[in-house]
């Protein structure tokens, strides 16, 4: 499935009236597998639903007298992959996680760990912004009894990165509330012990928040064998930390992430989650508006 962002052109006789239209494949999500249409989190004041003007005429197919033929130009298309995400554990819900899931995606190297880095105020503000729209949008599917765990575990990353931000207490109650939530409902999933892991060790607990990186590297997941150097760095095990990266470096060669981590404990570093910098495209949360 593709979402299509393009400029919708709305006539009447009356008036003329331009919209930003967001048009889904499949005519939305009402197709997929007979579910209800996928609820989404308006971000950037898309309308997902069809503008019907009653008595508009259509000029395009019907032109009139006098009147001349309408013309209208799109510069560039962006198509995107649509995400559908499962909101309850019965399927009777499913939900559009497309732009939540591209807005992790993008944030994450700067925000995931504590602390956050961004290359400018600008860049941070507005990820707080987002974070905090997209947490609040998620938080009644994800704390439904029967949320599913995919729904909860988004939950969980987002109001990590918020915890991350300081964007409030609250979102920080969030965070563990989901993280915990998430392994019940899937004990094993290397992710979701990662990231209780981490959450607690970066807060200072690394007794209590190692074993869940442990089960996370047991599991596979690269990123909670660095994490558990990044404690052993900060409790003055530097040996023990720059062992372990030098270990992961032999089984994953091409990481070159884990190669700078490495350079940065020999150069007398404690922090190994530095980031480039590079320019982030985070747009402002805008309200929909109505045609």
């Amino acid at each position: 499935m593709n979402k299509l962002t393009a400029l919708a052109l709305s006539l009447t006789l009356l008036n003329v009236g331009i919209a930003h239209a967001t048009s889904k494949a499949n005519t939305g999500t009402t197709a997929v597998l007979g579910k209800s249409q996928a609820p989404s989190p308006i971000m950037r004041g898309e309308i997902t639903t069809a503008i019907v003007n009653e008595g508009a005429a259509d000029l395009l197919s019907t032109p009139i007298k006098g009147l001349p033929t309408p013309k209208t130009q799109v510069n560039s298309i962006k198509q995107v992959p649509t995400v559908l995400t499962l909101a309850n554990k019965s399927g009777s819900l499913v939900l559009d996680t497309t732009l939540m899931d591209e807005f992790i995606t993008m944030v994450s190297p700067n925000a995931r760990h504590y602390p956050p880095s961004f290359p400018n105020a600008t860049a941070e503000y507005l990820a707080k912004q987002n974070i905090k729209h997209l947490s609040d949008w998620i938080e009644p599917y994800a704390n439904a009894t029967d949320a599913s765990f995919e729904v909860v575990l988004r939950a969980a990353k987002l109001n990590g990165i918020a915890r991350n931000l300081n964007v409030g207490n609250d979102y920080s109650v969030r965070a563990s509330k989901h993280m915990q939530k998430a392994l019940r409902l899937q004990p094993s999933h290397d992710e979701a012990n990662f990231l209780l892991g981490m959450m607690l060790s970066e807060a200072g607990g690394f007794a209590e928040g190692k074993k869940y990186l442990e089960k996370a590297a047991s599991l596979g997941y690269t990123e909670a064998e660095q994490s558990l150097a990044q404690a052993d760095l900060l409790n003055d095990k530097k040996s023990l930390a720059l062992s372990r990266l030098k270990k992961l470096q032999t089984q994953h060669p091409s990481n070159a992430q884990i190669s700078e981590q490495i350079r940065i404990i020999e150069e007398g570093g404690y922090y190994i989650w530095r980031t480039d910098n590079k320019p982030l495209n985070i747009k402002p949360v805008q309200p929909v508006i109505n045609p």
